[in-house]
């Protein structure tokens, strides 16, 4: 069996420290196999820079996927040609910088994984993502049927539109890009696990992981603001997904909310997993 931890949008310094911290830790504790961590929002709430990725990747993250935000931090552009662990959409056109997909050797065989981004609500609006993911899942197949796709988008009706599409080609299709985590892990009936939306990793007294009033008091007087980074507490949200590495196919997948180390003053957060239920029979 192949056990993949998904971890969610990590929001600022609040967020990226908290996955540093843990992941190690959650690793063990886990038994993890595989570690992909959505990093688009790691730089400040905006983009990620070459150096972050640096840092996810020696605490023990195995690839590191971005979306919209891609693009925010300028040193970027270049350290995606360098480092073909860090995700960039797979539907933008050719010719931009880095890749959208990566096939890694592990201990219990190759694992790959795929980065796309919606179009609904979603700027820039990119190729077909169905039409992208139809090409680059055929390709990876030939080398591996273990594959985790990041779909990084705003509607949920899109997201599912994808998991269903690649249900039966791909092990996993786990949802990005609203911060919020939903409730609707599942197994489809092709072997594909399924999760809207992982949720993220940052602060929880937040609108999305940004301060409240400046959100709140933008939405009362729209009129433009910062939106800085909120502090406090901090929880690192996604999905553990358990893999039969010799099909690809699915065999539990189990939301996660884990709590950050205390921050300064702060008092040490509960623990909260969620408890899987037992697989149902075929």
């Amino acid at each position: 069996m192949l056990r993949v931890l998904f971890l969610g949008d990590v929001v600022g310094e609040p967020g990226r420290s908290a996955v540093v911290a843990r992941v190690p830790e959650l690793k063990e504790q886990h038994a993890i196999d595989f570690i992909v961590v959505n990093g688009e929002n790691a730089a400040g709430g905006r983009g990620i820079t070459a150096r972050l990725t640096i840092d996810l990747l020696r605490s023990g993250v195995s690839v590191v996927t971005t979306g919209d935000h891609v693009w925010d931090q300028k040193d970027v552009f270049a350290f995606l040609n360098l480092e073909p662990r860090l995700l960039r959409p797979i539907n933008y056109p050719e010719g931009a910088p880095g890749s959208g997909s990566i096939v890694l050797e592990t201990p219990k065989g190759k694992v790959g994984v795929i980065n796309v981004q919606c179009r609904t609500f979603m700027q820039p609006i990119l190729e077909n993502p169905f039409r992208a993911l139809e090409k680059v899942v055929s390709e990876i197949r030939k080398e591996t049927s273990n594959i985790v796709v990041d779909v990084h988008g705003e509607t949920t009706s899109e997201k599912i539109a994808v998991g269903r599409f690649l249900d039966g080609k791909v092990s996993a299709v786990i949802g990005t890009h609203t911060h919020v985590q939903t409730a609707d892990e599942q197994i489809f009936p092709g072997g594909t696990a399924f999760l809207c939306d992982a949720g993220m990793c940052g602060p929880t007294e937040s609108i999305l992981g940004r301060a409240i009033e400046p959100i709140v008091n933008r939405f009362m007087s729209n009129l433009p603001a910062p939106f800085p980074v909120a502090g406090g507490e901090v929880r690192l949200r996604g999905a553990i997904i358990d893999i039969d590495e010799t099909t690809g196919r699915a065999l539990r997948i189990v939301r996660v909310d884990e709590p950050g180390p205390p921050r300064p003053g702060e008092p040490e957060a509960k623990i909260d997993i969620d408890t899987p239920a037992a697989p149902e029979a075929p």
